[in-house]
């Protein structure tokens, strides 16, 4: 069943000009995650340990996901009849959705897990672009650790930005934008000065270390949060498209920032706490609206499509 609506999906998405960003699965637990592969195994009486983390050192584990990914990424959409691996309307895929291997903090077991499957993956699609996923923090290593990162936590997660992003096969990198999370006692003026640290940190590091872009792939301020207020979450929003304009007009590492997340109507069950209806809202969707056409004059893309033409 997911198959055929993910066929549904891709096929919408290449009717609307839309480009997809697909993760290949979840660290946490939402829609089975890491977690489902674990239970799989444990089930089956192969699984090393029940621990979730046996996901990245198993391998009758890492012989299923390979499996999954094969299968994904070689699948024919029954609507396009394009093979996945080759239907431009996905953008790239994403390896794992902000991953973390406690076990380990030094790192070493995801980043051979990351450069394993990141060649398994480039081994059957060479057409995609792929990225890990992760939220960006420095691993322990690192001197960045403890000026940037946002407390001594996140050091020790077995996730390292630099490191995992330098792996040949990645293509760009990851990093994610919660502030709200991981401050909880800080106030709004406070959590909006560390995402100009942030993200600006992360920007030099595409520039001048890893020679890659690095895409803001999540960032989103909580509504359940005290004193949360519209004009809050869209000052954040401002701050991070400013930063992402300003580094592309001066063709910076800094090459995009997607919201997390925008929904319609009636998805209110598969909604979070960041989760919006932008037309709820009279201003949050004009905030994005002009971000995309400042980044289209900014590249010159609208000389390419005439549609631009009518929204900006």
């Amino acid at each position: 069943m997911w198959k055929l609506a993910l066929d549904y999906v891709i096929a919408e998405a290449r009717q609307h000009g839309i480009r997809l960003l697909l993760s290949l699965v979840n660290n946490l637990q939402a829609y089975g995650g890491k977690s489902q592969y674990v239970k799989w195994a444990w089930q089956e009486g192969v699984g090393l340990s029940s621990s979730n983390d046996s996901f990245f050192f198993d391998p009758s584990i890492r012989t299923y996901f390979k499996n999954y990914i094969k299968t994904v990424l070689t699948r024919k959409n029954t609507i396009t009849g394009i093979e996945y691996r080759n239907d431009p309307s996905i953008f790239g895929w994403e390896l794992i959705n902000e991953p973390r291997c406690m076990s380990d903090p030094s790192g070493d077991t995801l980043q051979g897990w990351i450069d394993e499957m990141s060649t398994f993956v480039k081994m059957i699609d060479k057409n995609h672009l792929l990225t890990v996923g992760l939220e960006g923090f420095y691993g322990p290593n690192d001197p960045k650790s403890s000026t940037v990162n946002p407390e001594l936590w996140a050091s020790r997660l077995g996730s390292d930005f630099i490191r995992n992003s330098k792996i040949s096969h990645i293509d760009f990198a990851s990093v994610h934008i919660y502030p709200d999370h991981w401050f909880h006692e800080q106030v709004f003026e406070d959590q909006l000065k560390f995402v100009y640290k942030w993200m600006l940190s992360h920007i030099e590091d595409g520039d001048e270390v890893l020679k890659k872009p690095v895409l803001f792939s999540e960032f989103g301020l909580s509504k359940t949060n005290q004193n949360f207020s519209l004009s809050d979450r869209e000052k954040m929003h401002r701050a991070v498209l400013d930063i992402i304009y300003k580094s592309a007009k001066r063709n910076r590492s800094g090459a995009g920032a997607l919201v997390w997340q925008f929904l319609v109507g009636g998805m209110k069950e598969f909604s979070d706490e960041y989760g919006m209806v932008p037309w709820e809202s009279s201003s949050t969707p004009h905030v994005f609206i002009e971000q995309s056409c400042r980044l289209a004059n900014a590249k010159g893309w609208t000389q390419l499509d005439v549609s631009f033409k009518e929204h900006c």
